[in-house]
């Protein structure tokens, strides 16, 4: 099946074949005829399977007809993250080069007046990160009661995010009647319980198994020390010995440990860049543009990297740390191994993550090979052994009072030092009575 059978505009296609693709995905072929179609659709795709374009070629289709009002967007696509919104902005400037629809990008860190700008002009499609969309609505200067499409991307990321709530406030100030594209690649309970709430009827496609890996990806575990400088030695040794490697992520668990694992690389002669969430947006975004370029080969990120950014020439994948959720590896080793290419995901695994890994292997379904042998697991905190037998007592002065121990004489000497106190001395008049009972008594006549 070719982009022509799938009920696309002339525009669009021609978009797409100079972008040149001429066979659409799974996800693509099958989600597409639903959304032009107006059906709500739940897709569900590992990543790297081509979500966005499976939402953006039928809505530049759509929004051939009708016209934007000031304020009302027609169109909504949320976000999770800055990175992610910037690169769906990147795939409508792309396949809409023969259209000539506003698109606005509505993030955080950027200036509120820039965007309001953007707003008044009127947008066709509206591309947004949950937190900074409701700051415009609370200032009044967004109505959504003009918004015919809604888009959730990345869903999953989104709940790990903490971004159900906002999801959920936002769906109630769109149209009811609108049209919803809800797209994730693992189907935890809590997003159950929205595509319930907000999805009617919707064409469920389903390209993969939820939380399964590309099968492009070669994995494997590698075993390291505990101690975080053993875990730094292990990580430059693979990638001076990695075969192939023209260039990789390495992913941290913590913003702090890809700050100080990216000048360890440096001060070692690697080129490398960092990139988390602490950094701002101006920042963030030239840092994978190096990267991207290829003016870096190394780049040190946290999970703000790990989800739908494309980069699809990417070798190799290195988990510094075991993700804490067995979800994050997927989309980590999703980096690579993209658009049918193949890579390598390396795991980094110190003897405290067995349940880690043993996590991630449930959820995928496979066992993970070891380059090598796997660490002794210490997941179980040590405890100190007690000596089974009682060391023999000191002797004491009952044993030999001629030689007391050394214990025994600083304690001797002490009391010989401690004050003795004295009894007190009462006058004795005696008798033991109180005063008061042996004062005389008048009697009366």
């Amino acid at each position: 099946m070719s982009f022509a059978d799938l009920g696309l505009s002339d525009k669009v296609q021609k978009a797409v074949v100079a972008s040149g693709y001429t066979t659409p995905t799974p996800i693509q072929e099958q989600a597409i005829p639903h959304v032009l179609a107006r059906q709500d659709v739940l897709g569900i795709a590992q990543t790297g399977t081509g979500k966005t374009a499976a939402f953006v070629l039928p809505m530049l289709t759509m929004l051939e007809k009708g016209r934007a009002r000031a304020r009302m967007p027609r169109t909504l696509i949320l976000e999770p993250t800055r990175e992610l919104a910037a690169q769906v902005e990147e795939s409508f400037v792309r396949y809409g080069v023969n259209h000539k629809l506003n698109v606005a990008l509505i993030i955080g860190g950027v200036s509120f007046d820039d965007q309001d700008t953007k707003l008044m002009r009127g947008v066709d499609v509206l591309i947004a990160t949950p937190g900074r969309l409701l700051d415009h609505h609370e200032r009044g200067r967004l109505l959504m009661t003009g918004v015919e499409l809604l888009v959730i991307d990345e869903a999953d990321r989104m709940l790990d995010m903490g971004f159900i709530p906002d999801i959920e406030r936002i769906c109630k100030l769109v149209p009811f009647t609108r049209q919803t594209l809800f797209f994730t690649a693992t189907m935890p309970p809590e997003i159950r319980r929205i595509t319930e709430q907000f999805l009617h009827n919707p064409v469920r496609v389903e390209v993969a198994k939820p939380a399964t890996t590309l099968a492009t990806t070669a994995q494997s575990l590698v075993k390291t020390g505990r101690e975080a400088h053993d875990k730094r030695d292990t990580l430059r040794r693979l990638i001076r010995s990695a075969e192939g490697l023209t260039n990789a992520i390495i992913f941290c668990n913590r913003k702090r440990e890809v700050a100080t694992l990216h000048r360890s690389l440096v001060s070692h002669g690697f080129s490398a860049i960092a990139l988390h969430g602490d950094m701002d947006q101006s920042a963030r975004t030239a840092a994978l543009e190096q990267f991207r370029r290829g003016e870096v080969k190394l780049l040190v990120a946290s999970d703000v990297a790990a989800r739908g950014l494309d980069i699809p020439a990417v070798s190799h994948v290195f988990n510094f740390d075991v993700p804490h959720h067995p979800d994050d590896y997927v989309h980590r080793i999703g980096r690579t191994g993209r658009a049918g290419r193949t890579g390598t995901a390396i795991t980094i695994v110190a003897p405290a993550d067995g349940k880690s890994v043993a996590a991630i292997e449930k959820l995928t379904g496979q066992t993970i090979a070891w380059a090598g042998e796997p660490p002794v697991s210490t997941d179980e905190p040590r405890v100190r052994e007690r000596p089974t037998s009682r060391p023999p007592r000191r002797e004491n002065r009952q044993a030999n009072p001629e030689r007391p121990t050394a214990h025994v004489a600083r304690l001797d000497d002490a009391r010989s030092r401690r004050p003795v106190p004295r009894p007190r001395v009462e006058e004795d008049d005696g008798s033991h009575l109180p005063a008061f009972l042996l004062r005389p008594v008048p009697l009366k006549a």
